[in-house]
């Protein structure tokens, strides 16, 4: 679903996984997060990189609704929502 999701819908998904074990015990999930807390927090940080804004009619100020946004180097156009 995530391949689909991000080539069709313009939405990104993840999947992390962090053993082999589907589902821990509830006395488990403690030391899970703590032994992933550093890396989990990072890798949430990252929503602030890249280009982010809105797209807007220079005449009227307001959204532009299915905008086609292309970035030089990327073969993945997005469109606004």
């Amino acid at each position: 679903m995530n391949d689909f999701s991000y080539l069709h819908t313009n939405c990104f998904e993840i999947t992390v996984e962090l053993s082999c074990d589907k589902f821990p015990h509830a006395s488990e999930l403690p030391e899970e997060w703590e032994n992933n807390r550093e890396s989990l927090l990072l890798f949430m940080e990252q929503v602030h990189r890249g280009i982010k804004g809105v797209v807007r009619d220079s005449d009227t100020e307001q959204g532009i609704p299915n905008a086609i946004i292309s970035v030089d180097g990327i073969n993945h156009d997005v469109r606004t929502g």
